[in-house]
């Protein structure tokens, strides 16, 4: 499955358009990562508990995106965009969607 943030594909020719593709998650964070995150706010820099979590969040949406994408029989997906959106305190929405295409 070809993914991209363009609108096209080099050498490649669309010659279909499924739909919209999209693949989300919420994820909460939890007390081992807030108590190392403390710590580490008192003495600032990265906070990597929360990047690892964001990074495991961003993948998964972007798996389900394209288990998405393949039940709508697409060859690529074009357009890909990310978004977060916070549902409640200490849990947050990874979404991830595009155009499902079919190629020739």
């Amino acid at each position: 499955m070809i993914l991209t943030t363009g609108e096209t594909i080099p050498n490649q020719q669309i010659v279909e358009i499924l739909g919209i593709a999209r693949g989300s998650t919420v994820r909460a964070r939890n007390v081992g990562r807030d108590i190392f995150a403390g710590l580490k706010n008192l003495v600032g820099g990265e906070i990597s508990e929360y990047t690892q979590l964001q990074a495991e969040s961003r993948e998964q949406a972007m798996q389900r995106m394209e288990q998405d994408a393949q039940r709508l029989g697409a060859d690529a997906i074009i357009n890909v965009r990310l978004q977060t959106s916070v549902i409640t305190q200490g849990a947050s929405e990874i979404l991830a969607y595009g155009t499902a295409v079919k190629l020739a």
